[in-house]
């Protein structure tokens, strides 16, 4: 008999993340029995994980976690569709006849030929005939605002100077006070601004710039709330999947708002572009009312959710953290531990998790600062951000400037590619699920596959666009196409956090999410320079090499310096600070 025995969730663990939590005494005994049964386990026939019907819950069709995953897509949905509202809108708020271009001593073939009205009879396949005549008259109504690019690029940018100020807060907050209301409030505070910004803009340019900074900062904490909830709710081997579908909420948000709000544009309803913003906004205070009644912090807290998922979640998230502690040798010890877990779940001592709550953890700054990985990721989401930000803010000027298409047409073509990147999204994220279960591949090594693709093969499309020039379906091609696999990244870098660290894993991604976000009023800025009233082919071919270089560039440091490996500093014993006199430390670790 071995010294140790191979349990369900030790064996998962083991061919997950290694060799799981064996000292170096452990190391020099003969068990050769327990390497046997550890290498029939992971020969790759099987998933890792195959819990029993009783374990995970399954007889049950919709479980707790995936009433929060919904909910969480949801809330992505909405916050994504108020911020990006904001791009197709501009295009039917700024008088764009009224801004001077300097465009007169440019070469034709530097620029795109506007195409004729269309006649009734014309069978013409050019952009202007995308839609009906109706349609295309519409695209000479003058927005009321004169703005030039260099303004328009500080009214979209401002957004994120409040976004990337919350970023590490929310984490933070979220790792103390729970994902729950950080994340709702989040919502909450973003949909009250969204509502408030037409008469912002009506009443003044500062005031709309400061309004759009207020929305941004409630949005700042959302992802990194989430991340922490990911890290109590999704067992390590549904995260893949399951972050993708949540985080897809911001694609499908993107998908519904863009050719909506230039829907509405269009019309007189509500005075046309306004309502764009009192319909998101009324959403998100929908959204947070259903957020606050079906979704608690953690499994421990949700008073609906089975014992049965409940026992399978915390048993599968204390499997992860099982390296950071040593194996019981003592077989019947083992099994002891077992049983209790799953037979007396109800009988967890209250006033052992109160005390545990009412504990934090130090963060560790220095580690933080100077961890490499850390910076890796925090580089690559750089590069990343400054092509998608590029694209979500400016492509829509730029079908309208160069291409010129009316603002339907417009909207309708950019949700395209947050479409198919959704499920593009969702596809990698299930494939490297499957790779990782069969142990086709490493965990570092998925993690620099998917995000070399999310990063790389995007910027060959932005790069192909260069080269269609003035096509409107190669140019839909490069985006909704090639340009889907971005979302890929959902099994590239963005689970990377909780691997590094899982106590810190909130705190973290809002550093990174916060660096990387600063493209947000960054790119629009830089852009509004390249282009300085000069439309034309060659200013906005700078934009997309500088785009797809940056990317390409993100996505090779983070080759080189990626890890997968939870860090030293997150090993260690945390320091605690008790808020409660005389309280007693918990005896298991947060995660």
């Amino acid at each position: 008999m071995p010294p140790h025995r191979w349990t369900d969730e030790s064996r998962d663990a083991s061919c997950y993340y290694g060799n799981v939590g064996r000292s170096a005494s452990d190391a020099d005994d003969d068990d050769t029995e327990a390497d046997d049964e550890q290498e029939a386990f992971c020969d790759g026939d099987r998933p890792l994980i195959r819990p029993a019907a009783d374990d995970a819950g399954e007889d049950d069709l919709l479980q707790t976690r995936h009433i929060f995953g919904l909910m969480g897509f949801l809330g992505f949905a909405v916050v994504y569709a108020m911020r990006v509202n904001l791009s197709v809108a501009i295009v039917a708020m700024v008088n764009q006849t009224a801004i001077p271009h300097n465009n007169g001593s440019i070469l034709g073939n530097d620029t795109c030929k506007m195409p004729p009205s269309p006649s009734p009879s014309s069978s013409s396949s050019s952009s202007a005939s995308f839609w009906d005549q109706d349609e295309y008259d519409r695209q000479d109504e003058k927005g009321e605002f004169v703005w030039d690019e260099a303004t328009q690029g500080l009214v979209l940018g401002s957004f994120f100077y409040g976004y990337v100020l919350t970023q590490v807060p929310g984490g933070r907050m979220a790792e103390l006070f729970g994902g729950k209301r950080i994340y709702g409030y989040g919502v909450l505070i973003t949909a009250i601004f969204t509502l408030l910004t037409p008469l912002a803009a009506h009443w003044d340019l500062p005031l709309l710039i400061a309004v759009r900074v207020l929305e941004g900062m409630g949005e700042g904490v959302t992802y990194p709330a989430m991340h922490a909830m990911l890290a109590h709710w999704i067992p390590p081997l549904e995260r893949n999947k399951f972050a993708a579908i949540v985080y897809a909420g911001s694609n499908i948000g993107t998908v519904i708002s863009m050719p909506l709000t230039g829907w509405l544009c269009s019309q007189k309803f509500l005075g046309g572009w306004p309502s764009a913003f009192y319909i998101f906004g009324v959403m998100g205070l929908v959204w947070f009312g259903a957020w606050m009644y079906l979704v608690y912090d953690k499994p421990s807290e949700h008073p609906r959710i089975s014992r049965k998922e409940r026992a399978y979640i915390e048993r599968m998230l204390h499997v992860q953290s099982q390296p950071e502690h040593n194996h019981v040798d003592d077989v019947d010890e083992d099994e002891e531990q077992e049983r209790d877990r799953d037979q007396e779940l109800d009988e967890v001592d209250v006033v052992e998790v109160e005390e545990e709550e009412e504990e934090h953890e130090a963060i560790p700054w220095r580690h933080l600062a100077t961890s490499v990985p850390l910076w890796a990721i925090l580089l690559t989401q750089c590069g990343q951000s400054w092509a998608f930000y590029t694209q979500l803010t400016e492509l829509p000027t730029y079908m309208n400037n160069i291409l010129h298409f009316d603002i339907q047409s417009n909207a309708l073509l950019n949700a395209v590619p947050y479409l198919t990147s959704w499920f593009m999204g969702i596809a990698c994220s299930a494939l490297a699920d499957w790779m990782l279960a069969r142990r086709h591949i490493t965990l570092l090594n998925s993690y620099k596959l998917w995000n070399t693709i999310a990063s790389v093969v995007p910027s060959l499309g932005l790069i192909g666009i260069i080269y269609v020039g003035c096509d409107w379906v190669w140019v839909t091609f490069m985006l909704a196409g090639i340009g889907s696999f971005g979302g890929a990244v959902y099994a590239g870098n963005q689970m990377n956090h909780i691997a590094l660290s899982p106590r810190f894993a909130g705190t973290m991604y809002g550093i990174t999410n916060s660096a990387a976000n600063m493209c947000g009023f960054l790119a629009p800025y830089v852009v509004g320079l390249i282009i300085n009233h000069r439309e034309t082919l060659t200013q906005w071919h700078i934009v997309f090499w500088l785009a797809a270089g940056l990317n390409i560039a993100g996505n090779f440091i983070y080759l080189i310096f990626a890890s997968a490996d939870e860090q030293s500093w997150s090993l260690q014993p945390p320091t605690r600070v008790n808020r409660g006199a005389g309280s007693a430390s918990a005896s298991t670790l947060r995660i």
